[in-house]
């Protein structure tokens, strides 16, 4: 019961106001990010997820699969004095094409800004063929946003990747995941970009974690995840183009989980 009160605090930002973190919010309120970024805070909620997590300056946090770059522009100059950031992604020099070109889009990303970028620290994270995230039992953290649903299957990949996530944290470390959830009374759908929350936890649970709070903080109750081209459907991306396009910016962005999870 304390757990979900506690839970239930953070997501209403109660908590979150006892304990403001001034420096996080100058990272979110830096001048230097993005525009098209900042305009999704509203739907992202950076300040109280990551508040949610536990967060500190002082900490060592992985960011699994960074893609474009939203979360790092935040996190990099949060961490940079005091912490560090890895941000783990697919590998330069990798066989596949499609792996050097993510990972090209991530080196400029990093180099348009050395300010804020200098000091993030690079991972390999290319399931299944290569992992060299950080050293083992080195991250008091570790945060993924919206990746989940492109690991589950086969079953056996997402089984290894929460194997190293297990491996690189701290005894008592936290995994944050966020990602889109399927309503429980509706069946899983392949490739719509949608989870059932409690499989999920039980995934994750199974792996060696213990769920310690779940917060609604970046809940959609507009979100049905019964669109005719998955999550891709609403926005940033709107698949459809500008079919039904009023009818799913109306919605917004997908109704996601936010789960925190300890390394047992």
């Amino acid at each position: 019961m304390k757990r979900l009160i506690l839970a239930a605090m953070l997501a209403t930002g109660i908590a979150g106001t006892a304990h403001a973190d001034d420096a996080l919010k100058a990272a979110i309120a830096s001048k230097d990010r993005t525009p098209a970024n900042v305009a999704r805070d509203g739907a992202r909620h950076p300040y109280e997820t990551l508040t949610f997590f536990g967060i500190k300056p002082t900490m060592t946090v992985v960011e699994l699969s960074p893609g474009g770059g939203w979360y790092t522009e935040i996190l990099a100059p949060y961490l940079r004095d005091k912490g560090r950031l890895i941000a783990a992604g697919e590998e330069p020099t990798s066989p596949s094409e499609g792996a050097r070109r993510y990972a090209g889009n991530l080196t400029k990303k990093l180099e348009s800004n050395p300010a804020m970028f200098a000091k993030v620290q690079r991972g390999v994270f290319e399931p299944p063929r290569a992992f060299n995230i950080a050293p083992a039992g080195s991250a008091d953290m570790v945060v993924t946003f919206r990746n989940l649903h492109n690991w589950t299957n086969p079953p056996e990949k997402v089984q290894e990747i929460l194997k190293q996530v297990h491996t690189v944290l701290k005894p008592g470390g936290v995994f944050g995941v966020v990602d889109h959830r399927m309503p429980a009374s509706k069946p899983a759908k392949d490739g719509s970009g949608y989870l059932h929350e409690a499989e999920v936890i039980k995934m994750i649970e199974a792996a060696g974690f213990k769920l310690e709070a779940k917060s609604e903080v970046n809940a959609n109750p507009k979100d049905t995840a019964d669109h005719n081209k998955g999550v891709w459907s609403l926005p940033p991306v709107l698949a459809n183009k500008d079919v039904d396009r009023e009818k799913y910016m109306a919605i917004g962005e997908s109704d996601r989980m936010t789960l925190k999870f300890v390394k047992k």
